[in-house]
């Protein structure tokens, strides 16, 4: 039994055992988004979910080497509190971009790999590429935490007014609004297969001399960040922050770009995580020169999926040594806490609260209607990704759909919305789909003109769509709401976005989602099948 530690920011823990894996976030607990610290929670809650008890732990995988005196002792003592004085036997230390790359390598179902980890920066890496064959794996590059990609794109977010570290989702959102009129090959380059930042500073400092390369008045980007939140683009410095995200994108996707097809003549299939696989549109670069069959993007590819890299990393270590290694498919990341039908009845009583019992016709039918509803179903996902299972559903064949969300959530208005959609369906939503499509949320595609006239709720103002495509056997529950949604309208999708307002962790918990529920004025909420309807007017 090993179990799986990630002790920073977006820390959390998995356990494996045997073919069993259990997984969460401290953030989903303790309800502080991004937590950075030890995943005590985590900890406590999949050795529960596993019905274990700490000292049937054999092995503690540790993401991350490198640690400042005060924070290794306050690991070492987190971990004696839990594990007892001999905890240090079972610990096994797994660097960070060996842990990122694991993460993908090892739930791919390949045999033979690349596997690549980008981002900020991690163990004084931002890059790691390995050739991993049989179920071992050999670094053939990397880059320092000086010439980072991820610090380069972070430093843009900070420049626009963004949280760095955070907030770069919004730089690839705001991007399709603009053109690239800045060519940046003179900030950073591709050399080889690692990266070369001209600039040779980080952080602060790189955004400092971005802002003067750019002639951007940093000290105002949080006001004018502020202004575009509100949906106010067509302002003098508006637009230029908007050509600024436009340009850091489209030099993001090239430079993935150029990697991809270096990557290409290996003639492998490639695994992918890292903070840097969270842009969507650069993931959708790489499926250009791989295709859908051959990347695969791990679904928790940011530091939040640090410990399930260790925690793998490790497994297959040992499996290589007894001869057992073999390939593993990771089909789903509903790993997360669950919550019977009796518990969440037994809580709608205790609340006071007036619930019936419903089925997927009638989730579909309130979405037809122009309700909002808050699901929630079965184990949590595990990753930034809500998947239908600790959802906002809503209709996305109406567009004015989208500023009810806004406003409900507190979200930013030029961030788009996401589908589900059924998997047989994807062919006929989705224009550049080359093989099987995305389950997980990992990537873009150009949404074909059919989806777009059917459903301009989840379509970005750049034609994209990042969907994710549902398989009845993979959530059986999930599919037959939008199968009913399908009957009731003939659109076999539906917009899901996270069950959370802006700046919060999804919800993991019924009491979470009861909290969030009324604090966005949803029109219905349904916990395991148990409906709930908005109080008052």
């Amino acid at each position: 039994m090993i179990l799986g530690i990630h002790d920073g920011h977006d820390a959390g823990a998995v356990l494996i055992e045997g073919e069993r894996i259990f997984a969460v976030n401290e953030e989903r607990l303790n309800r502080v988004k991004k937590f950075r610290g030890f995943p005590k929670l985590s900890v406590e809650k999949v050795l529960e979910m596993a019905g274990v008890e700490p000292g049937d732990v054999e092995v503690i995988a540790v993401a991350g080497i490198f640690r400042k005196q005060k924070r290794l002792l306050e690991l070492e003592e987190n971990l004696k509190a839990i594990f007892g004085p001999d905890f240090k036997r079972k610990v096994i230390f797994v660097e960070h971009h060996l842990a990122h790359s694991a993460s993908a390598y090892y739930t791919s179902g390949w045999r033979d790999a690349l596997a690549i980890s980008i981002d900020a920066a991690g163990d004084g890496l931002s890059s790691s590429i390995y050739v991993a064959r049989d179920g071992e794996m050999i670094r053939i590059a990397q880059s320092t935490y000086i010439d980072s990609l991820g610090d380069f794109y972070a430093s843009v977010t900070e420049l626009l007014g963004f949280k760095p570290m955070r907030h770069e989702g919004k730089v690839m959102s705001l991007a399709a609004y603009g053109r690239p009129a800045y060519d940046l090959s003179a900030i950073i380059e591709l050399n080889g297969l690692s990266f070369d930042n001209h600039l040779k500073v980080i952080g602060v400092e790189a955004t400092r001399r971005l802002a003067e390369l750019f002639h951007y008045p940093f000290s105002k980007a949080r006001e004018i960040a502020n202004q575009m939140k509100r949906g106010k683009l067509d302002g003098e410095l508006q637009k230029k922050a908007i050509d600024i995200a436009a340009s850091a994108q489209r030099h993001l996707e090239m430079l993935i770009g150029e990697l991809g097809l270096k990557l290409k003549g290996y003639g492998l299939p490639l695994a992918y995580a890292g903070g840097v696989a969270q842009n969507v549109k650069a993931n959708a670069v790489l499926r250009q020169v791989f295709g859908d069959g051959n990347l695969w993007v791990f679904p928790a590819m940011d530091d939040g999926g640090l410990a399930f890299g260790a925690a793998v990393f490790v497994k297959a270590q040992m499996d290589r040594l007894d001869g057992r290694w073999r390939p593993f498919r990771l089909e789903h990341v509903y790993l997360g806490p669950a919550y019977r039908k009796e518990e969440v009845e037994e809580f709608l009583r205790r609340e006071g609260l007036e619930f019936e019992e419903v089925d997927a016709g009638f989730v579909a039918d309130a979405l037809a209607e122009g309700k909002l509803v808050g699901f929630f179903q079965g184990a949590m996902e595990f990753g930034p990704r809500a998947l239908g299972n600790r959802s906002i559903l809503a209709d996305p064949r109406d567009e004015r759909v989208k500023e009810r969300l806004n406003v409900a959530l507190k979200r930013d208005v030029f961030q788009p919305f996401a589908p589900s959609l059924l998997w047989e369906k994807a062919g006929e939503y989705l224009e550049d789909l080359n093989g099987l499509p995305n389950e997980f949320m990992t990537m873009s595609y150009a949404a074909s003109d059919e989806f777009r006239k059917l459903a301009p709720a989840v379509v970005h103002v750049d034609g994209t769509t990042r969907p994710q495509a549902v398989r009845k056997e993979v959530n059986p529950v999930y599919y037959e709401v939008i199968k009913a949604f399908e009957r009731r309208t003939g659109l076999g999708a539906v917009l899901n976005t996270s069950f959370n307002m802006h700046g919060e962790p999804i919800v993991c918990s019924p009491e979470d989602a009861l909290r969030t529920f009324r604090a966005a004025e949803l029109d219905v909420l349904v916990v395991e099948g148990l409906a709930v309807w908005k109080e008052g007017p």
